[in-house]
Formats: C-alpha cells, sequence, structure tokens
C-alpha cells in the first residue's frame, strides 16, 4: 500500500486541486443535504446556502482546528414534518431557532464544568440505539416516498403506483452497486450516483416534466424565510416540545462524530479546541439556518469519511466546499433540477441511507464491546428502540407532547442513570485512545 501525503489541518492546497478536492467534499454532502427539505418540503436551494454558511461558521468557531462539514439533520425529519403541520415552516424555523440555542446552553454548561458529565449522560449503550431509532423511525418515509402517488401520501388511502416502485427499486440497485464497486472519487459519492441514474431512468419512464428546467433563469435568489422580513416570528410551545428534545439526539451524534474525527485526524478534538466549541459552532450553524429558512445543521459523517480516505485534513478544502454549496443555491438551473426529482428517486436511495444510519448505531454497539446479554443493557436498548420505532408519545396537554425519538433518548437516559450497575465513565484522553477506527482500513 502506498503512503498517501497528509495535507495538514491548515495547509492550503494549490488552487486547481484545492478545487478539486472541495467539489469531492461537496458531492459527498450533496445528496443527503438536499434530500431533507425534499422530504420535508422546503426548499433544497436554500438548505444549500444555510449549510454552506453554517459550515463557515463553524470552521470560525472552532477557530479552523476541525475539517467538519455540516449539513442537513437527518434526525430532524419527523420532527420538522410534525412541526410544519402544527404552525407552518415559519412555525419550524422557531422551533429550530430554539434548538440551536440548546446546544449554546450546553456548550456554555461544558466549558465551565467539563465534558466528563455529558459522557454519563449519553454512554454508547444510549447513543447506539438512539441512531438506530433515527433511521429505522425514518423507514416508512422511505417507503412511501418509494410506492405511493406523492399527492396520496399522507391520505388514508395511499395509492401504490407500480412505476414508481420500479423506479425507486432501480436507483437502490444503482446507489448499492456504486457503493460496492465504484472506487476512488466514485466511490465516495453512491446516494449522488444513485440519485442521477434513478434520474435518467425516471426521463426514459416519462416521469419528469423538463419545462422548469428550461424555463429557470441561471441566477435565482433562493425561496429565503427570514424572520421579521418575511414573516413575524410566533412562539408555539408545541413546536417546542417536538423539536428541542431532538437536541439530545444530535448531541450524541455530535459527540460520535467528534471522537471519530479525532482519531482519523490524530488530534484530541474533544480537548483542543474542545467540544463545547465544536457543539456551539454545530448551534450556530442551526441558528443560521433557521434564519434563513433551512432544515437545521450537523455534523456530515460523509465528509467525515471524505477526510479519511483522502487524509486531506485543510479546512480551507472544506471552507471551499461551503462557498460552492452556497454559489449552488443561487444558480437557478440546479434548483430547478433538484425541484424535478422524482419523489420514487428520492425513497429509493432513502432506502440504504436510512438503512446506514441505522447500522451505525449497531457499529456503534459493537465498536464499544456493549454486551447485550447483560441485562441492564438489554432493558435500555429494548426500551429505546420500541418506544421510538412504535411511536410512543406522551400528550403534556391538548397542543404539547414528546414524540417517539426524543421520548426515548430520555427514558434511555433515566434507565441508564437509575439502573444499577452503571459502568465508569472513562475520561476524554483515555476515550480517545480507545477509539476504535482504523486508518489503515480507512486508507484502503
Amino acid at each position: 500500500m502506498n503512503e498517501q501525503r497528509t495535507v495538514g489541518i491548515k495547509e492550503v492546497p494549490r488552487f486547481d486541486r484545492w478545487l478539486i478536492l472541495s467539489i469531492q467534499h461537496l458531492f459527498a454532502m450533496f445528496g443527503a443535504t438536499i434530500l431533507v427539505p425534499t422530504i420535508v418540503e422546503i426548499s433544497p436551494a436554500v438548505a444549500l446556502v444555510s449549510s454552506g454558511l453554517g459550515t463557515l461558521a463553524y470552521l470560525i468557531v472552532t477557530r479552523g482546528q476541525i475539517p467538519a462539514y455540516l449539513g442537513s439533520s437527518f434526525a430532524f425529519i419527523n420532527p420538522m414534518i410534525a412541526a410544519i403541520t402544527i404552525g407552518g415552516i415559519e412555525g419550524m424555523l422557531v422551533g429550530s431557532f430554539v434548538a440551536g440555542l440548546v446546544y449554546g446552553v450546553v456548550a456554555l454548561v461544558i466549558k465551565a464544568g467539563g465534558v466528563r458529565w455529558l459522557m454519563n449522560l449519553l454512554p454508547p449503550i444510549v447513543v447506539g440505539p438512539v441512531i438506530m431509532v433515527i433511521g429505522l423511525g425514518l423507514a416508512p418515509v422511505a417507503l412511501e416516498m418509494a410506492m405511493y402517488l406523492p399527492e396520496t401520501i399522507g391520505t388514508p388511502e395511499p395509492i401504490w403506483d407500480g412505476t414508481l416502485f420500479t423506479i425507486a427499486l432501480l436507483t437502490l440497485l444503482i446507489t448499492v452497486v456504486g457503493a460496492i464497486f465504484f472506487r476512488g472519487f466514485f466511490g465516495l459519492i453512491p446516494i449522488l450516483i444513485g440519485i442521477v441514474g434513478g434520474y435518467i431512468i425516471s426521463l426514459f419512464f416519462g416521469m419528469i416534466d423538463t419545462s422548469p428546467i428550461r424555463d429557470a433563469a441561471w441566477f435565482a435568489v433562493p425561496e429565503f424565510y427570514i424572520p421579521f422580513v418575511t414573516f413575524t416570528p410566533s412562539f408555539s410551545w408545541a413546536i417546542i416540545a417536538i423539536m428541542v428534545p431532538v437536541a439530545v439526539v444530535t448531541l450524541s451524534e455530535h459527540i460520535g462524530d467528534q471522537m471519530v474525527l479525532s482519531k482519523v485526524v490524530g488530534k484530541n478534538f474533544v480537548e483542543k479546541p474542545g467540544l463545547h466549541r465544536s457543539i456551539f459552532g454545530d448551534g450556530v450553524a442551526t441558528i443560521i439556518s433557521s434564519f434563513l429558512g433551512g432544515p437545521p445543521n450537523t455534523t456530515y459523517g460523509e465528509n467525515i469519511g471524505v477526510v479519511a480516505i483522502t487524509r486531506v485534513f485543510s479546512v480551507f478544502v472544506i471552507g471551499g466546499a461551503a462557498v460552492i454549496a452556497i454559489a449552488f443555491g443561487f444558480i437557478g438551473k440546479v434548483s430547478a433540477i433538484i425541484q424535478t426529482i422524482p419523489s420514487a428517486v428520492m425513497g429509493g436511495v432513502s432506502i440504504l441511507l436510512f438503512g446506514i444510519i441505522a447500522s451505525s448505531g449497531l457499529r456503534m454497539l459493537i465498536d464499544n464491546k456493549i454486551n447485550i446479554g447483560e441485562k441492564r443493557n438489554l432493558i435500555i436498548s429494548s426500551v429505546i428502540l420500541v418506544l421510538g420505532i412504535g411511536g410512543g408519545v406522551i400528550h403534556i396537554t391538548d397542543e404539547i407532547e414528546i414524540p417517539g425519538m426524543a421520548l426515548a433518548a430520555i427514558v434511555g437516559i433515566i434507565l441508564n442513570l437509575v439502573i444499577p450497575g452503571r459502568p465508569h465513565i472513562k475520561k476524554s484522553e483515555e476515550m480517545f485512545q480507545s477509539l476504535n477506527v482504523k486508518m489503515d482500513k480507512e486508507k484502503q
């Protein structure tokens, strides 16, 4: 195996290589970032702009020390759909803003009291099953898009369509083939390859009206939702109760991403610049998105994979991808193409993508050597999975409720704290040393 040259965190590559490497990161996050707003029916162009601006803000907050890209969060899909049903996009954005503030509060507490309490609150036996709930809880969304006519989804009797399901399955097949057999650059973008392949198949089936693409201008301002400019924010406890508890879920995702990225780069980002800075940066990115009309943001495992494989740690490359994403958001032709992608195509790639999310939760349990045979671990994981996937909910009032995913995380935390036999939590230095990420495998 040939040794790859490592590009340092503060190193600026030659311009032509810089551009190619940034585009590679853009492609790695593109499919997932536009999938979230497409599912919840908000503007993908706004999501691209907000992810780019959020990533730049994150790099500034972390003092240019963490090479991470931020994109649309999958954990917020169902809460966003519920919030939009209650208060429209405007109400959802207020909930997203408050969720971003929660990140800021957590960051301040970590700054004052250290990180150990958070690791104690969110150990792998809680985080792993919660991540599984994120993926498996979204499974019905993927299959609805794959099988039913879009205009009938959400009705008492959605209409099954064989053509759409065929397109979804062929899209899934292309995505799986790309993930398994493609290497190098193309091996990094199987989701995007699947979307492109499904789009071409849909053209052959006559399922796409290309006139919006022809009519779209090359330059177009995205459909931003800006508080006190395009709408007046209104506070809703019901939406807050739906959106804010999900921050517990995304915080656990964030911790996992930071620990993996630390091992990949060979620097303990949990210690320096500190978990408080990275969490605060995540919160700032989500707040920026809420001021524009985009979905909440989170660090992306897809881009961590790119960093691991290429050994290019430069934050300038990440920043370049963010700038290109912002530019794409203002290209009308790109927005029009995204909006003409059939829901069946998105459903096809979602079957794999949501399954991968669930499997990553299982992998966390395996990597941390969690023994499910122990009654304590069996009880915690079982309760989290059934509450989250089954759709458990607590109705506080007629309008305020705690939905399944957040309820599962909260109950999991409580069970972990009260059931005897809780293991000793390692110091962050020990956790950093014990991360089960093998870079030799990643480079292959």
